[in-house]
């Protein structure tokens, strides 16, 4: 069986899109179904190339089980628009700088995370997840991230 491959994507990779890349791998070992994906992550900006995830969001993950010590910066390339199925940018900053990577999408593979809450969910549907980098606000962040990767496995799996 193919793997589903899935790429987060935020500005930097090293708060949002490590976030929802490890969330989302811990939330499909949980469910039984990590065989069925290959999860990653990048940035659409080499502003933090190298770097490790930023402390504050390592430490929100450690909390959770989770260890990204291995995790670095790196970023989205032209190659990956092939390579991937799924492109879950994090805001509309991320999705205008993907369509416009991928030459406008082509094979419709780029969307943002809360898009694939459910309508019903007027907290976290249609709008971007908040950069904690700015907001310094890492548990909102979170909970946007968890209520998205939940709606985006429970779409998979179905």
């Amino acid at each position: 069986m193919k793997k589903i491959k899935l790429l987060f994507v935020c500005h930097g990779n090293i708060c949002r899109s490590p976030m929802a890349e490890y969330r989302m791998r811990q939330m499909a070992e949980e469910a039984g179904c990590i065989h069925l994906f290959e999860i990653a992550s990048a940035a659409t900006t080499s502003e933090e190339l190298g770097n490790p995830v930023y402390p504050p969001v390592r430490r929100l993950l450690e909390a959770h089980g989770m260890d990204c010590s291995i995790k670095r910066a790196r970023r989205i390339m032209l190659d990956d628009y092939a390579y991937y199925d799924m492109i879950v940018g994090m805001d509309e900053e991320n999705r205008h700088d993907l369509l416009r990577l991928t030459h406008g999408d082509p094979d419709g593979k780029v969307s943002l995370l809360l898009d694939h809450t459910d309508p019903a969910d007027t907290m976290h549907h249609d709008r971007d997840v908040a950069d904690p980098w700015y907001t310094r606000n890492f548990d909102a962040t979170w909970d946007d991230i968890e209520h998205g990767c939940k709606a985006l496995l429970d779409k998979l799996t179905r």
